[in-house]
């Protein structure tokens, strides 16, 4: 159906378009905000353009969803559609820091079929494939497989007191790529209880899952994508064994915030 090795080309290209203007390489990138405390660049525009013209050659029956890109209704009859963010963690590359990543998914029925994280700043190709498993650089990953709620791993800069029973770990600004820590058994958890955007998601959760994490909304209950709303209310990957737990911690709050 795909030529996996020209679209590992096109994502490779797309980090390296991104990296060519990443601050922390020593480079000035032009920067605004869409609405207020949503930053984006010249680099966010710059991958965007390049991943539509390149996937929609590779795939011309595909869809396309992308942050960066104004949505159109034909995407939802298409089979297939692509979900792109250009660049995840848009703070962290203008910062100069390498918490960011490329992130493009395949999309087919509501479920992924590929998911690609280029991360060029930190040296990591991640790459998930529906049935088939997920890797990182070339080495498949297993997931974090704690048994265990309490101590467990958490990609944070701070914890609520109700969730200091947990420990945190390094937490980049890309939401992919604190997913796909969970998939890499350096989290063990990963929770949000906002309403987020299926592009910043689509890849990585694929990627986790395949690695034997569970993916959930907040309540627990399965993710949809290629949607007409493109957003779901909060994301919980975990360990199989804690993801009950998980659930049940966060119920009351998601019921006040959804």
């Amino acid at each position: 159906m795909i030529d996996r090795d020209h679209l590992l080309e096109i994502c490779r290209e797309a980090g390296q378009i991104a990296l060519r203007l990443w601050p922390g390489a020593g480079h000035e990138v032009e920067s605004w905000e869409k609405e207020p405390g949503s930053p984006v660049c010249a680099a966010d525009i710059a991958v965007d353009s390049f991943l539509k013209r390149e996937l929609g050659a590779l795939l011309p029956s595909a869809g396309w969803l992308s942050e960066e890109t104004v949505d159109h209704p034909e995407r939802l009859g298409r089979g297939l559609c692509w979900l792109v963010d250009p660049i995840d963690g848009t703070r962290d590359f203008l910062r100069g820091r390498s918490g960011w990543a490329v992130s493009v998914a395949l999309v087919s029925e509501r479920r992924p079929l590929l998911g690609l994280l280029i991360a060029p700043a930190r040296g990591e190709e991640w790459l998930g494939e529906a049935g088939r498993g997920a890797w990182r650089n070339g080495e498949r990953l297993v997931a974090s497989q704690r048994t265990e709620f309490p101590g467990s791993r958490v990609p944070a800069d701070s914890l609520p007191k109700e969730d200091r029973d947990l420990v945190m770990v390094d937490k980049p600004n890309s939401i992919a790529l604190r997913i796909a820590m969970v998939g890499a058994d350096e989290a063990d958890l990963l929770a949000t209880l906002r309403w987020g955007f299926e592009w910043d998601i689509a890849a990585a959760t694929l990627i986790a899952r395949e690695a034997g994490a569970v993916v959930s909304d907040a309540f627990g209950k399965p993710l949809n994508y290629n949607k007409r709303d493109p957003r779901a209310f909060g994301l919980l990957v975990s360990s199989p064994a804690i993801h009950p737990a998980a659930v049940a911690r966060l119920a009351e709050r998601a019921a006040k915030l959804a």
